[in-house]
């Protein structure tokens, strides 16, 4: 699997400086956290996932989390099961036909209910488990969080040596984490949870729609999660427990769940990066994404990114491609990051950047520049003067998002 695959050869070699690095489930963790990205979450009672994955008909899909928990009614359960092992079978079918080559397999997440019903999923699914990556484990506190984790950890280590490692991603959305008066201890204690078992944690996510709902808020289209008071202050401080350089944890950005709304405000996305990159299909592709409520998506996306979280959870394919292109690393970007890192040797303290318009302070920015180099492999690097809006074009002339 490799971002952005859909593109021909000739889009690649105009887009990028440095092209994103192929991986599979069984790939290095520190490469996983980063290539979990833009998840989109589809549920489990879908009778044609497979069928979409095998016929390439979502452009962009790299990870993909099955949903058994707030994406299924209670009533829907055991429905929604019994089509997850059909849902594999199938994978494993068109892989086993030449339908559907393993490199073009996503990475494959399950979001489970409870402990329990993961005991169960990994009893039961057998040898359908080398299709996966791991599972979400959603409403995660110490209590949940270390029964979650010790049968993980049992099933890593009597798994067979032909079947991948898979991981765990915690998302944390319950009442003692926003709440005021119990969230810092709370986070403290996943914390110390999490550096047990830190060999099985792939990323940690943050389900803010289950934090807004214990206030009854839900955020308008016109704002982002950081304009609503509550959840700013929430997110920063899960930023600031497991967004620290020696944790080392990969952190989502939480769903942006809009596709079509009446617009109040002012859009968000300039005309000319548009403009510059496509011309007149630029503007309309701009207009698109204005009408679909994508330009709050970006705007949020930013913010997520200016804060240190790279990944998001996605609830409409037409979210993945703007959101995936948003994680490139631009030119300046990389020659900042490579430039630090070339010069670690003691003998300068701060440069000149290439660029000519910033100071590249050594010991200050060298965490940065290994984040950057990270998202490079995994989302690459755009060529000198390219922006994000590159990597849409072909939206508009595939009628993608018309």
């Amino acid at each position: 699997m490799r971002y952005f695959d859909y593109l021909t050869p000739e889009q690649e070699q105009d887009i990028f400086h440095h092209l994103p690095t192929e991986f599979s489930n069984c790939d290095d963790k520190q490469l996983l956290a980063y290539a979990v990205g833009a998840a989109l979450y589809m549920p489990a009672v879908r009778p044609t996932i497979a069928e979409d994955i095998a016929n390439r008909k979502i452009p962009g899909l790299v990870s993909l989390v099955i949903d058994l928990e707030d994406a299924v009614g209670d009533n829907q359960l055991l429905i929604a099961e019994e089509n997850l092992f059909a849902t594999l079978d199938k994978l494993r079918l068109y892989m086993d036909r030449g339908r559907l080559q393993r490199s073009s397999l996503p990475l494959v997440f399950i979001r489970v209910r409870s402990p329990e019903q993961l005991r169960m999923l990994l009893d039961r699914l057998e040898d359908r488990l080398a299709l996966l990556t791991g599972f979400a484990f959603p409403k995660f506190n110490v209590s949940a969080g270390e029964s979650y984790f010790r049968v993980l950890g049992e099933y890593n280590r009597r798994r067979g040596a032909d079947m991948p490692l898979l991981y765990g991603m915690p998302i944390l959305e319950t009442p003692d984490i926003i709440y005021r008066e119990t969230r810092q201890s709370a986070l403290m204690d996943i914390q110390a949870l999490l550096t047990e078992h830190k060999p099985h944690v792939l990323n940690v996510r943050i389900g803010a729609t289950d934090f807004s709902s214990i206030f009854g808020l839900r955020r308008n289209p016109d704002m982002t999660i950081y304009d609503i008071g509550v959840l700013r202050d929430c997110v920063s401080d899960i930023i600031n427990a497991f967004g620290r350089e020696e944790n080392g944890y990969v952190i989502s950005g939480p769903v942006w769940e809009y596709f079509k709304s009446d617009r109040v405000l002012k859009p968000q996305l300039r005309m000319t990066p548009f403009q510059e990159t496509m011309g007149k299909d630029g503007l309309r592709l701009r207009m698109n994404y204005l009408d679909r409520y994508v330009d709050g998506l970006i705007r949020e996306v930013a913010y997520d990114k200016e804060n240190g979280m790279i990944g998001k959870t996605i609830i409409h394919p037409s979210h993945l491609q703007p959101v995936q292109a948003m994680y490139v690393v631009t030119h300046e970007e990389y020659i900042d990051a490579a430039s630090i890192l070339a010069n670690n040797q003691g003998d300068l303290g701060v440069m000149k950047s290439e660029y000519a318009n910033k100071m590249n302070e050594i010991k200050p920015h060298l965490n940065w520049s290994r984040r950057i180099m990270n998202r490079s492999k995994i989302f690459g690097v755009l060529h000198e003067k390219h922006n994000f809006t590159c990597l849409l074009a072909d939206s508009v002339r595939a009628g993608a998002l018309v």
